[in-house]
């Protein structure tokens, strides 16, 4: 994995790390909302859930555009695609391990 993918990947994690910003990521799989939408369920400021939406676009997570005065967020498929990939990966691994684990207790 190349440098710049991991941080791609940091980025991921660290704006995942956030329960408001993985809440509004389930919401945006749903549909797209207005940033006065996303922010409308959370008891802060335009401003404050700005700045998550700030933190999901550098993720790459979600995009922004802009209809006249409204800005649309979308959810960014593809990205969370390759965290799923990567996420996969390690899953085989312990899987793998545990079996191994498995049979080593059962032949005891």
């Amino acid at each position: 994995m190349g440098e710049a993918q991991v941080e791609r990947l940091n980025r991921v994690f660290r704006a995942l790390a956030d329960p408001t910003r993985r809440e509004m990521i389930r919401r945006l799989a749903t549909q797209d909302l207005t940033v006065t939408e996303l922010a409308e369920p959370y008891q802060m400021s335009l401003a404050g859930a700005s700045k998550h939406i700030k933190v999901l676009e550098d993720a790459q997570l979600i995009h922004r555009s802009v209809r006249g005065r409204m800005h649309i967020c979308s959810l960014d498929p593809a990205t969370l695609a390759s965290v799923h990939e990567w996420i996969r990966f390690y899953e085989s691994f312990w899987n793998e391990q545990l079996d191994a684990l498995e049979r080593e207790l059962n032949e005891t």
